[in-house]
């Protein structure tokens, strides 16, 4: 027996199980897009696979509405994949281990995928069944989620459509038509690997909610990494402080809810005994305090630090470490700025998102992935020049990778008018008509085709990017309905 047989709309939760058993985390979806191929040949329609892995399955209109208009539906195949720490799936290799707790349907220790597996099952679901529809133009671009990286390779050729309805939405009953454009700021500061010997330690930072960078920076959670920086930078002002490693985040565009360093600590004319006391001291201390800073936001936050016993051990020689620390320290987090044209919402903020030491000759290199958005191009290009002057005085080089356009509000749109009358016959109620602070792939897509016509939707949806994902199964089955009811009357 299949987990979701007897959820409704059987079709759609049918294909979102078989997508659930695929891996598909950002940079790991060959498999999910050869599914996706495998598809369309068996049911004979027209597909087109690019050497990214992007996929476009075009069904011709039914009977009667061939003269309509196309339309593109679309959506992207990766997700966000993180677990807790006891989580035993491995996200590379393993499918997900789904669970239904009344109209939650989530996955057992794990993100869910319904960002944006939703928009797949969705997808496939129309193009397998028997409905009345114009022409569809389903695309599914790879990388969403590491800066749209798809969809700016995509291929638009084959595409006729003038509109595009997004599924990359998570609330019911609000019809996107704008949202931030973005970027990802790389640092990186090298060095050279010495011996030091102290006191091993490793200091943890956890307990934190974490969340979509866009869609819930407003809510100001702690940052692991900016919080690691904080309890690094204290450490050092009492004792020496080397660093071995670190880790953090799982994507620059999701807000980390661990991360954690390996240190070599030291303090002159003191014993290794008083040392670690000192430091436990410190972090039990900073511990306080984030609790009480964070009490109405964050409230599971934790730090941590456990000892290995003295040895020799391989650090950041000279002062790359302590570049490295108060680069971390130093590090702006969150929303820089609201919009007045909008209220309420979030114009330009930022996200260090990704922490880690990579090795490349035997040479290591602490390396920082941030993401930034604006809805302003030029507040962008500002914040992006804030991070590049901090990194130079750090002495750490920056890229900037994955830039994308913002996607303009339209006074005038043909399709959002139409897609608010079939709402309103629908469910006697008016949607929501928004601009969001979270990035989709319609800014990037417009560029491409000239005069497309933007709306995103999706269901409700709870804690993206975080492992308390949750989909609504009744949200779920009314946009289905919605669909299959826009689709007989564009």
């Amino acid at each position: 027996m299949r987990m979701l047989e007897n959820l409704k709309p059987e079709n759609v939760f049918y294909f979102f199980e078989e997508i659930c058993k695929i891996p598909h985390g950002s940079g790991n979806t060959g498999r999910i897009s050869d599914y996706l191929v495998k598809f369309a040949a068996d049911r004979g329609l027209e597909h087109y696979q690019d050497e990214l892995g992007n996929v476009i399955i075009i069904k011709e209109a039914s009977k009667g509405y061939e003269n309509h208009e196309p339309v593109m539906l679309q959506g992207h195949m990766d997700m966000v994949a993180v677990k807790r720490p006891d989580s035993p799936v491995d996200m590379t290799k393993d499918g997900l281990i789904l669970s239904v707790d009344g109209d939650r349907l989530f996955a057992e220790g794990t993100s869910l995928g319904g960002d944006d597996g939703i928009a797949v099952a969705y997808g496939l679901a129309l193009l397998d069944g028997s409905y009345r529809h114009p022409r569809i133009e389903l695309v599914i671009t790879v990388d969403e989620e590491v800066g749209m990286d798809g969809a700016r390779g995509l291929d638009a050729a084959p595409l006729k459509a003038k509109r595009l309805v997004n599924l990359d939405s998570e609330e019911e009953g609000i019809f996107l038509s704008g949202c931030a454009g973005g970027a990802r700021v790389n640092m990186q500061i090298s060095g050279v690997w010495e011996s030091k010997k102290g006191v091993p330690c490793e200091i943890r930072v956890g307990g934190l909610k974490g969340g979509h960078s866009g869609g819930e920076i407003h809510k100001e959670r702690g940052n692991a990494i900016c919080i690691l920086g904080r309890a690094l930078y204290r450490l050092g002002l009492d004792m020496e402080v080397s660093v071995a490693d670190f880790a953090g985040g799982v994507a620059d565009n999701a807000i980390p809810t661990d991360a954690c360093a390996r240190l070599v600590i030291s303090k002159p004319e003191t014993t290794d005994k008083e040392c670690q006391q000192k430091a436990e001291s410190i972090c039990k201390a900073i511990n306080a305090e984030l609790r009480e800073e964070l009490a109405d936001k964050d409230e599971g936050v934790s730090i941590e630090i456990t000892f290995e016993p003295v040895s020799e051990t391989k650090v950041l020689a000279g002062d790359a470490g302590k570049r490295a620390i108060a680069l971390l320290n130093t590090l702006p987090y969150g929303v820089q700025a609201m919009s007045f044209a909008m209220p309420g919402l979030v114009e330009t903020s930022l996200n260090p998102g990704l922490l880690s030491v990579k090795e490349k000759a035997g040479r290591p290199a602490v390396c920082v992935g941030i993401s930034v958005r604006s809805s302003l191009e030029s507040a962008k290009a500002a914040l992006i020049a804030r991070l590049e002057t901090l990194a130079g005085l750090a002495g750490a080089g920056t890229e900037i990778t994955g830039d994308y356009p913002g996607w303009a509000f339209k006074k005038d749109s043909p399709l959002r008018d139409k897609m608010c009358e079939v709402y309103e016959k629908l469910y006697k109620s008016k949607p929501v008509i928004q601009a969001i602070h979270a990035g989709v792939e319609c800014g990037l897509l417009a560029h491409k085709i000239p005069g497309l016509d933007c709306v995103s939707i999706g269901p409700d949806m709870k804690n993206i990017h975080t492992f308390e994902e949750e989909l609504s199964i009744s949200s779920t089955e009314r946009v289905w309905d919605y669909l299959v009811c826009l689709l007989s009357e564009l």
